[in-house]
């Protein structure tokens, strides 16, 4: 049941800020009729992707600037979705240059981008004119078939 409402969180780039950005992606993804597992997945790319800003964009300065947009979007065969906007204004990098580290470097960490890539079934930086970094993301619920 997509509706029509935007949400937009406005938060500081400070881990504390985590939590309350996970809770309005549940709860968004919860009233769109997604299922747990697929909440689950769209919160997590959410999360990395604060992580990465935080750590790279803004090399872990805690008092700079995000806004993350949510809005529902409907697939072309119906199925309901939520599109993600991540903003900030951190150092920009060149969109192609933006990959996860060789998976056969086992070691913690360095993961944000791959699971990005395999949660969402959309994922595109991009480099704005005013400055900073831009990820858009696109997460559809699974068909209940495939679910069972």
């Amino acid at each position: 049941m997509a509706s029509d409402y935007p949400i937009s969180l406005n938060i500081m780039s400070s881990p504390r800020s985590l939590p309350v950005v996970r809770a309005a992606v549940e709860q968004m993804a919860a009233m769109e009729g997604f299922s747990k597992k697929d909440c689950h997945g769209l919160v997590l790319a959410i999360d990395e992707a604060l992580a990465n800003v935080i750590k790279h964009g803004y090399e872990n300065r805690h008092d700079q600037p995000i806004t993350i947009s949510m809005e529902p979007q409907t697939a072309p065969d119906g199925r309901c979705g939520i599109s993600v906007v991540v903003r900030d204004r951190g150092k920009q990098v060149d969109p192609s240059a933006i990959s996860g580290r060789d998976l056969d470097d086992v070691r913690p960490g360095g993961l944000g981008v791959h699971l990005i890539k395999a949660l969402m079934d959309e994922a595109e930086y991009s480099c704005p004119a005013e400055g900073g970094m831009m990820l858009r993301m696109v997460k559809y619920a699974t068909p209940e078939a495939a679910e069972s």
